[in-house]
């Protein structure tokens, strides 16, 4: 006699979906009884948030967002990830701030990329503009206190990413899964069939240019987002004088501190996100302190001593997620 067995209760397979996005690679990894997500859903899923959220799309949300005088009518999307960054706004002092788009367009790393460095004129004619002070979401309406702010929600709309794809799988009754966007990622539960912990590999720069030789610490994780932000990805190099793609919103100027990566493990991707951008802007002895105050964040940072060379250190919360041969 064959005995149906029931779908909670049927050997969980891997599954796996990749392809690309938002200028970068995905990669799903879920188990499940069977094939419960389609190719076609995630593709879907991420067609909707690049026209709410994309800077590259001339008619997304937020370019029209943007171009108004006035702000806009919000959709799920834009409120999630705009209340986000509101939020880590005040959270940090203003050290993450979401209006520094024409900053980031002057420097040459947005949308229309560029050698040339903005002028001090320039960048004393931008200031005036940024800050996330000057909008607010009311009601379901992103509205601005000055018609030159720009967002640019780059720096937390991958891992917001990640956490819808992750709900898109939960949605389905998945629950051990892990999903990558851009290095950002978003994991619950355990490798199947053997229930081995998910295990996540961080990569160290040298101290000769900053290069990649290889892993430098590797977690263990039941559940929670992990992003890495770095000045030794992204940067423009002239000469000797290396200009990160990361912008002081106070300052107008690129990043210049000891910091060179900070990974970020918070319960979902989205803060996790946000907070490594943060981070990095405060410095080490301001990330450290702020790290004290939030123990819901665990972070491994890579910095510069002032001799030149590299070294690292970890919250206490991360120090436990490390695994051990």
């Amino acid at each position: 006699m064959l005995w149906l067995l029931p779908v909670d209760k049927a050997p969980l397979r891997p599954f796996q979906l990749s392809g690309y996005a938002q200028g970068t690679t995905y990669t799903i990894t879920y188990y499940a009884p069977d094939s419960l997500v389609t190719k076609a859903e995630v593709r879907r899923q991420l067609a909707e948030i690049d026209a709410s959220l994309s800077l590259y799309q001339p008619n997304s949300l937020i370019n029209r967002f943007n171009e108004s005088a006035t702000g806009v009518l919000a959709d799920g999307h834009l409120r999630v990830v705009a209340g986000k960054a509101l939020d880590v706004y005040r959270q940090t002092d203003g050290v993450f701030d979401a209006t520094v788009q024409p900053l980031v367009q002057a420097w040459g790393f947005g949308t229309r990329p560029t050698e040339t460095a903005p002028s001090a004129a320039t960048i004393q004619a931008i200031l005036p503009a940024i800050g996330s002070d000057k909008i607010q979401l009311r009601n379901d309406s992103l509205v601005k206190k000055v018609a030159a702010v720009h967002l640019d929600l780059n720096g937390i709309a991958q891992g917001y990413t990640v956490d819808v794809l992750a709900a898109l799988l939960e949605r389905k009754h998945i629950r051990n899964y892990l999903v990558e966007l851009g290095g950002e990622l978003r994991v619950r539960g355990r490798k199947q069939p053997g229930g081995h912990r998910m295990r996540i590999g961080i990569e160290r720069p040298d101290s000769s240019g900053w290069q990649l030789p290889g892993m430098q610490q590797v977690i263990e994780l039941e559940a929670g987002g992990i992003t890495t932000s770095g000045n030794y990805r992204k940067f423009r190099q002239a000469g000797t004088t290396r200009t990160a793609h990361l912008i002081d919103p106070k300052s107008g100027y690129p990043l210049r501190n000891e910091m060179i990566s900070v990974t970020v493990v918070a319960p979902d991707a989205i803060t996790a996100d946000a907070y490594d951008n943060a981070l990095m802007g405060m410095g080490l002895p301001k990330s450290l302190a702020f790290l004290r105050a939030h123990p819901n964040l665990h972070a491994y940072i890579i910095y510069q001593r002032p001799n030149g060379a590299v070294a690292d250190t970890a919250s206490p919360g991360f120090h436990r997620l490390v695994s051990h041969p």
